[in-house]
């Protein structure tokens, strides 16, 4: 049996249904029984458990050939990412007690920069897990495609993407939920040792120019790519309610600076199947 967490979302519930239609058993770790329903329809055991309370999660981790760890992401972080802390420690102490064979941790693309920033969260998670006497592999995905979906109804209605990444014409790896899924889905049921780090991007890597592109071309109609400037993010963000905007602008610095990228430069990066159109199609139709 293998123990998802994150599985209501896009990545985890990929992982869970490529597991599904494998044949193989999957317990469901969600926060709430509201939740649960869907999963259980499927077929799949149900464990109520935040990811803070390592009591819950230890409980349901015990007894499975491997768990599938998805931090939730917090973007407007307090300075220190507390939130992330009482994450990794109750993920720790619950994988120390109930001993799974082996551990998938969904992490990031930039988990091993230098510099502080939003991603910093993911390079707590991997420090702590990498301590464990576990066998645990930490998958880094690229950018999101999905993360094109805020962009669907500006393109539809005014014609123009907004684009915090820059230049834009630099292309970046991105990589659509559905290729990480599949991807997790294999490696949670092979056997390895000790810790390991697989990347992963899609077929191309994508500039914005290419996302507007894309829309166009599912939209029928003309769509352009804008820069949002760097000195309007911090009071942007603000009004959309963060508290602490600085690691998220940091975050994107080093995509548009180039100190968060794959540490070889991708070469060893596996390549994704979907594609920047289908990502995009699929998102407007969505």
């Amino acid at each position: 049996m293998f123990a998802i967490t994150g599985i209501t979302g896009k990545v985890g519930g990929a992982l869970a249904r490529t597991l599904l239609a494998d044949g193989q058993r999957i317990r469901a770790i969600v926060r709430s029984a509201r939740k649960a329903a869907e999963w259980a329809a499927l077929g799949c055991e149900v464990a109520l458990a935040d990811m803070e309370d390592a009591a819950a999660l230890t409980a349901a981790v015990s007894g499975v050939r491997a768990v599938f760890i998805l931090p939730p992401s917090e973007f407007d972080p307090q300075p220190g990412y507390p939130e992330a802390k009482r994450v990794i420690d109750a993920v720790v102490e619950a994988l120390t007690a109930a001993k799974p064979r082996k551990v998938l941790c969904l992490s990031t693309i930039g988990a091993d920069a230098a510099r502080d920033n939003l991603l910093a969260q993911r390079k707590m998670m991997e420090e702590a897990l990498s301590l464990l006497s576990l066998p645990v592999t930490f998958l880094r995905p690229g950018w999101f495609l999905e993360n094109a979906s805020s962009d669907v109804a500006t393109a539809r209605e005014t014609g123009f993407i907004h684009s915090f990444l820059m230049p834009l014409d630099k292309r970046f790896p991105m990589v659509a939920t559905g290729d990480v899924g599949r991807l997790a889905a294999k490696l949670i049921q092979e056997d390895w040792s000790g810790m390991r780090i697989v990347e992963l991007e899609g077929p191309r890597r994508v500039s914005p120019n290419d996302l507007a592109a894309a829309f166009a071309t599912t939209l029928g109609t003309p769509v352009r790519a804008t820069i949002v400037p760097r000195e309007t993010w911090g009071d942007l963000f603000r009004s959309q309610g963060m508290k602490n905007p600085g690691p998220r602008m940091r975050m994107l610095d080093g995509f548009n600076e180039g100190w968060i990228g794959f540490s070889d430069g991708g070469a060893n990066a596996i390549k994704g199947i979907i594609g920047v159109e289908e990502a995009v199609a699929s998102l407007v139709q969505g």
